[in-house]
């Protein structure tokens, strides 16, 4: 009966693990709420399930990463090569959530390459 309950809490923690990394997206959809989401999320629950806490460092990491990415991509479209640039980004921040989501659903917290490391 133990292993049961220990099991069901690492899969409620996959899960919502899960849906912090793929809220992530939500901001293509909705401006802001791909940094909303995530936020509340991570804050919301890694009281009760301490073991997000490090899911949220990673998400906010790579969002703040991300963001300074972005500044010099803008600045770089002056000399052309910040277009192709602003492309790459955008498809990392697509493609990274999900591998983020997909690792953290087995239970794997997966560092997004390229992140700066603020929150440890």
């Amino acid at each position: 009966m133990e292993t049961q309950t220990v099991s069901s809490s690492q899969q409620q923690v996959g899960q919502w693990a899960l849906f912090l990394h793929l809220s992530l997206l939500a901001g293509h959809v909705v401006p802001l709420a791909g940094w909303v989401a995530p936020i509340l999320i991570w804050q919301l629950k890694k009281e009760e399930m301490p073991a997000l806490d490090a899911h949220g460092k990673v998400v906010v990491n790579w969002m703040l990463s991300a963001l300074i990415y972005l500044t010099v991509c803008i600045i770089l479209v002056f000399v052309v090569i910040g277009i192709p640039l602003l492309i790459v980004l955008m498809l990392l921040g697509i493609i990274f959530p999900i591998i983020g989501g997909i690792k953290a659903a087995d239970g794997v917290v997966w560092q997004y390459p390229l992140s700066i490391g603020f929150l440890k």
